[in-house]
């Protein structure tokens, strides 16, 4: 009896465990969702280390990630229906990425959350208070340290016009001049008529409350 006993619990001690396999995919998969709703925060990185850097990295991670999840499952029929787990955190993980308004959810936390300290700036801009401060750039305001971070850098461009003022509050500065924001236009401002869209119209344009619009060029 004392044998079959130790068979048993040898047995049960050398069978494969997953446990390995699930940390590894659902670190991978974590990682990866992190970067895609918080991509927008890594503004103040320098933008060619986060977009040709970090993005391709985590991308490759993912896809060899699930590629190694795939050859898991030639493993259910000898070790056990567990061993398709990791494939199924992949899998959900990339229906999250191409489904989910990941970035859309980030996006209105990041509004709501600013928009008071957002609108009290764009009011001392109104008053002749904030006015453009940087030498080489005349619609570039930069806030600094002292105020609170509303921008990315803390740099806010500002554009004046007869109905009024255009600022834009930044969420992303890319390779190009390229950049996403947040634009508070005059009351009944046409955000198309922004300065940073004389050449070419917004690629993105949604509107956010009452004169504020998401944009991007």
């Amino acid at each position: 009896m004392a044998e079959s006993d130790s068979q048993v619990t040898a047995a049960a001690a050398a069978k494969p465990s997953v446990r390995g396999a699930l940390i590894a995919s659902s670190t991978v998969c974590l990682t990866t969702l992190g970067i895609a709703i918080f991509e927008l925060s890594m503004a103040d990185w320098p933008s060619g280390f986060v977009q040709l850097g970090i993005l391709p990295l985590a991308a490759l991670l993912f896809i060899a990630c699930a590629a190694w999840s795939v050859t898991q499952l030639l493993r259910i029929r000898t070790d056990g229906a567990k061993f398709a787990a990791p494939f199924l955190i992949c899998a959900l993980t990339l229906a999250l990425l191409l489904y989910a308004p990941l970035q859309r959810a980030y996006l209105r936390y990041d509004f709501d959350r600013h928009r008071g300290e957002r609108e009290r700036i764009v009011a001392r801009i109104e008053a002749g208070e904030l006015k453009p401060n940087v030498e080489d750039d005349e619609n570039l305001i930069a806030l600094g340290a002292t105020e609170p971070h509303v921008s990315a850098g803390n740099d806010i461009v500002v554009d004046q016009e007869d109905e009024g003022s255009y600022v834009l509050f930044l969420t992303s500065r890319g390779l190009k001049h390229s950049f996403t924001g947040f634009l508070r236009v005059p009351p009944g401002g046409d955000p198309k008529k922004f300065f940073e869209f004389d050449d070419k119209p917004p690629t993105q344009l949604e509107p956010y409350g009452k004169d504020w619009y998401f944009v991007a060029n």
